[in-house]
């Protein structure tokens, strides 16, 4: 039997065996990413998660080919994070420090990752801290702007009927967009009054209350949508596919400028921190949003086809 020929280029596999070795150059940018890709889903981190650091740590890389710096992750310095990265990005890019720390949380870790399991001699972000920030302030609804956004959904489509129902959903529960789009038909427990919610940011499944009133309207909501369609998630679109992040904050986005809404970004987020500035005024913020939440429902005509 005649021996297949090997082949000259290490695999990234092979590769990995060489950990620990005095030389730093064996391992290019494009396989540490590799591996480290690989290694995020064995330790089953969001998709959300992984598409974050795919796409900040390809941008990394892409930054240092602009201003002809190595790529190699074993010759990667602070100093080279500093100079090629942090100032370049402020100066000659203009970033603002949010983007920038979104892309150094991803190159820590990557760093980290590649440190900890000897694929690099040393780790050039072992003493690297964020870029210093002044702290937003918040932006939250008053009691007329939820008014007026829950008043822009079109309760004669389907697409108003749900896009009014989640941002209901979105103002009671105090969730996070991900965790919207992560619910499923499934998890509401009907006879408890509350929905489970899987898709959270630490990976600690939690269990949210329902008012009788917002139950009230996910039948609604669930008799037009169906109880029978091939995609199982809660909140779709209207060809029955799952509804994404991104499709929620546009469509959040739209009603606040129909709406005239300004000085506030309209997004889930604002929801959310809404929901929390009024469960901290003493509870008095929390009995007007049930007032908002129980006027508007009444006003939602049933459609003939489930009343």
């Amino acid at each position: 039997m005649t021996r297949k020929r090997r082949t000259n280029e290490l695999s990234t596999e092979d590769l990995a065996k060489l950990r620990g070795s005095i030389r730093s150059d064996y391992l290019d940018f494009d396989d540490a990413l590799d591996l480290f890709i690989k290694d995020a889903e064995i330790r089953n981190l969001r998709e959300h998660s992984i598409k974050y650091y795919r796409n900040e740590l390809t941008t990394f890389r892409d930054i240092l080919v602009e201003q002809s710096v190595t790529t190699y992750p074993g010759e990667i310095t602070k100093d080279i994070i500093n100079e090629n990265v942090i100032r370049y990005l402020r100066i000659e890019k203009g970033l603002k420090t949010t983007s920038i720390n979104t892309r150094l949380r991803a190159i820590r870790a990557f760093f980290n990752f590649l440190y900890k399991n000897r694929y690099i001699p040393d780790n050039p972000v072992a003493n690297l801290s964020l870029v210093r920030d002044r702290k937003p302030v918040i932006a939250t609804f008053t009691v007329k702007q939820i008014n007026d956004i829950l008043n822009q959904p079109d309760l004669k489509t389907f697409v108003g009927v749900r896009d009014y129902t989640l941002m209901l959903l979105l103002l009671e529960t105090e969730i996070r967009a991900n965790e919207l789009i992560g619910i499923k038909f499934s998890d509401i427990n009907w006879e408890e009054s509350k929905l489970l919610i899987r898709n959270t940011k630490g990976y600690l499944q939690r269990y949210v209350p329902l008012s009788a009133t917002m139950k009230d309207q996910l039948r609604r909501y669930i008799g037009i949508r169906g109880n029978v369609v091939d995609c199982d998630a809660l909140f779709i679109t209207i060809d029955d596919t799952p509804l994404t992040k991104r499709q929620i904050q546009s469509r959040i986005s739209h009603y606040g400028k129909i709406a005239g809404i300004e000085g506030v970004g309209c997004s889930p987020h604002t929801f959310r921190h809404t929901f929390a500035k009024m469960r901290v005024k003493n509870g008095a913020g929390i009995f007007e949003l049930q007032q908002i939440l129980s006027k508007r429902t009444t006003q939602f005509v049933v459609p003939s086809c489930i009343r």
